[in-house]
């Protein structure tokens, strides 16, 4: 029986247009068994993206609606749904299995559910890596765009965070995972800036240091320094956290650096280019990118297929050889307005419908 209530969580997690991928071992329902109780899943399983109350819940879920209110209000502290108020109400919706729920998981996680997520990864959860659009697109060091070229909102991490009133660090999820594997690297573990445009948003969260503006650009310049790539949501609006990330843990970039999926993140709309007469060969720029796109004979060579436009080899380029160039328009890809929009056209690809989501 509760075998059955996991796996119906499962299909209703892979229904989401990110992605939840069935495996033949089962580890995946294994890791919602650590993360949801039968009582838990069973109402998961009947939720929305979409926020509702209780009542509606608990109706198609077939509970007792006072019963499934707490159960729920527990869900949302341990990471499992999320809830906003509204029409003088508390509303819950479901999260994605990644980015959501998982990145949720700070507070429980251990060597157990790393490993089990570790093998998810690696027998089925690369799949969702493969939908378009990618999750994650890279924001680029705004210092390595020339001051001539537009840069768009969506493009300035800086932007960004002048728009939120809110500023909270996390621990990096997946630097978490690998470290409970044995596997720490050597890049900050505390470094995933979160935001938000009300006041107060991260005072009570518990896996969360509320931290003020100049807290988060100064965590900001940390990561560019330590070589970190800035990522966020897939889209033109409604951010609300910038991921610095390494590609040795970073379960979406190490898509594309050990799996080879070059789609698993999506690029930003620059790429590097050299000047030959100032580069001197120093070779500086090979250590910073982590995505195998340069190579020195005589001068920097850059492979624009590898290039993701972060801009970290600009950063550090000693003769200022490097800098980042707008790709021409045949090259870039439209963006989303929101997540929602986003969530429409990946479902779109994955030819799945949202009639039963939103």
């Amino acid at each position: 029986m509760q075998q059955t209530i996991y796996k119906k969580l499962a299909q209703r997690l892979d229904a989401i247009p990110n992605g939840f991928p069935a495996t033949e071992s089962g580890v995946e329902l294994k890791i919602l068994e650590w993360m949801f109780t039968p009582e838990e899943a069973a109402l998961a399983a009947e939720m929305r993206l979409k926020a509702e109350s209780a009542e509606e819940i608990a109706t198609r879920a077939g509970q007792d609606p006072q019963t499934a209110y707490a159960t729920l209000k527990g869900m949302v502290r341990k990471g499992l749904i999320y809830a906003k108020r509204a029409e003088g109400k508390l509303k819950f919706g479901l999260l994605p299995f990644a980015v959501g729920i998982y990145e949720e998981q700070l507070r429980r996680i251990d060597k157990e559910f790393a490993q089990m997520f570790e093998d998810y990864y690696q027998e089925a959860l690369h799949k969702a890596l493969l939908g378009q659009p990618a999750q994650l697109r890279v924001i680029p060091v705004e210092e390595s765009i020339p001051v001539d070229i537009e840069i768009f909102p969506y493009e300035r991490a800086s932007e960004l965070l002048n728009r939120a009133r809110s500023f909270g660090v996390r621990d990096c999820i997946c630097r978490t995972q690998q470290a409970l594997l044995g596997n720490r690297c050597e890049y900050p573990m505390e470094s995933c800036l979160v935001f938000a445009r009300a006041e107060g948003v991260f005072a009570n969260d518990p896996i969360t240091r509320e931290i003020t503006k100049e807290e988060a650009f100064q965590i900001l310049r940390e990561a560019e320094e330590a070589g970190l790539v800035h990522s966020s949501g897939n889209y033109r609006q409604g951010h609300y956290y910038i991921c610095n990330c390494c590609t040795c843990c970073c379960a979406l970039m190490r898509g594309i650096t050990e799996l080879g999926i070059p789609t698993a993140v999506a690029r930003s709309d620059f790429y590097a280019a050299v000047d030959s007469e100032l580069c001197t060969a120093c070779e500086t720029c090979l250590e910073r990118c982590r995505f195998g796109a340069l190579s020195v004979d005589d001068v920097c060579q850059v492979d624009r297929v590898r290039c993701v436009g972060c801009g970290l080899c600009v950063s550090t380029c000693p003769s200022g050889a490097l800098r980042l160039e707008r790709k021409p328009p045949a090259e870039r890809t439209p963006l989303p307005e929101g997540r929602k929009q986003w969530w429409v056209e990946r479902a779109k690809n994955r030819q799945i419908s949202l009639e039963d989501m939103l």
